[in-house]
This record gives structure tokens, C-alpha cells and sequence, in this order.
């Protein structure tokens, strides 16, 4: 369930931001939803499930339909990590929020860890994609730096991309160093933000 939530709101990011912006192709295709089947990329979810980090079916976008082809294109790619950024936070947030009313059942138990789980992908799953390498966002992120000519050469590889990415996660090359960063980045931001929430409610609990 954390997988398919973080996959969805990643996918409606993107096509939400580009429809923003100009760009209607998202919303003409149907992928301005909350359905996750709409966004579901099965070797991507798999990813997600066994690595922590994965990704989703891409929601169309026409560049050529922003005012600023490149600065538009590089904010809809950004709109995906940053939303699951925000999704980790609200998370964590809940968490804390949480934690006492809930850590006395089991079933609070469950659902404890499944906002903590749920954190920890939403953040692989925003740094992962950060990587400048296609068809991942931080590619099309490059786009606002690089010129065509460049750009262009190096959405050649696009095709490639994505199997050098499951071989590099498979065998650890990547995969060792990519879960270091998720976890700090998990330990020492998003943690915090749950022990100072229940910092705060915990006076109502204990009056």
C-alpha cells in the first residue's frame, strides 16, 4: 500500500505541475488520478517492493506546450521528487502525531509502521529519481542546463538507461551507496520531525 501511494502521488506531480504549466497531455490521457493502476509500472513496483526505491509508468508530457520548453520541462520533472518529499514529511508528521493513541493496539501498531515504511520509500523514491539518468527525472531536469545538442545525445541512452539502473541496483554498485543516502536522509531529517511532533502531543496524554 505505501509503494502504491508514493508511486500515484509521484505520477500526479508531475502531470498536475505540466497541466500548470500549459501542458494538457497528462490530463487528456487520464493520468490526472488517483487510480494507481493508471501509473503502475510493474518492474518498477517490484523495485520499490525489494530495493526501496523504484519507479513508475512516465505520465506524457509535451514540452513544446510550456511557455519555456526547457524551465518548463525541468519544473514538471522536479514536481515528482519534490512531491514525494513532502509525502515523507506529511508522514512522519502523522507518526508522531500518532504515536500514543495508536502504539497501544496492534492494529495501531500496524499502521504506525506502515506510515514509517511508507516515509522511507516515499524518500527513496524522490532521491532515485533525482539521478541524471534516462528516463529517470534528474534527466530531464538536465535538460535546463544542457545544450540540444547535448540533451539530444544524451536521450539516446534512453532505451539503456533503465537497464543499467536495475543492474547497477541488483548487484550493489549502486544499490549499497543509494540506501546510505535514503537512510540518512530518512534517520536524520525525517526522524526528527517525528520526535519533535510527539514532543509536542505528548502533554495531551499525560495532563
Amino acid at each position: 500500500m505505501p509503494s502504491l501511494i508514493c508511486i500515484t502521488l509521484h505520477e500526479l506531480g508531475h502531470g498536475f505541475v505540466a497541466f500548470k504549466l500549459g501542458d494538457d497531455t497528462a490530463y487528456r490521457a487520464g493520468r490526472l488520478t488517483l487510480n494507481p493502476l493508471k501509473h503502475i509500472d510493474v518492474t518498477g513496483l517490484l523495485m520499490m517492493v525489494c530495493f526501496h526505491f523504484g519507479w513508475a509508468k512516465p505520465v506524457p508530457v509535451n514540452m513544446y506546450r510550456f511557455r519555456d520548453p526547457k524551465k518548463g520541462m525541468a519544473i514538471t520533472a522536479l514536481a515528482g521528487p519534490v512531491t514525494n518529499f513532502l509525502l515523507a514529511f506529511v508522514f512522519m508528521f502523522l507518526y508522531g502525531l500518532l504515536m500514543h493513541p495508536l502504539s497501544a493496539t496492534e492494529a495501531g501498531r500496524y499502521l504506525l509502521r506502515m506510515l514509517s515504511l511508507g516515509a522511507y520509500i516515499s524518500t527513496g523514491l524522490g532521491i532515485f529519481n533525482l539521478i541524471p539518468v534516462p528516463p529517470l527525472d534528474g534527466s530531464k531536469i538536465l535538460l535546463s542546463v544542457l545544450s540540444d545538442e547535448n540533451y539530444t545525445k544524451l536521450m539516446r541512452y534512453e532505451r539503456y538507461g533503465m537497464i543499467l539502473l536495475i543492474a547497477l541496483v541488483a548487484t550493489g554498485v549502486l544499490g549499497r551507496p543509494l540506501s546510505a543516502v535514503i537512510s540518512a536522509v530518512y534517520n536524520r531529517v525525517l526522524v526528527p520531525v517525528a520526535l519533535g511532533t510527539e514532543e509536542l502531543v505528548r502533554p495531551l496524554f499525560y495532563r
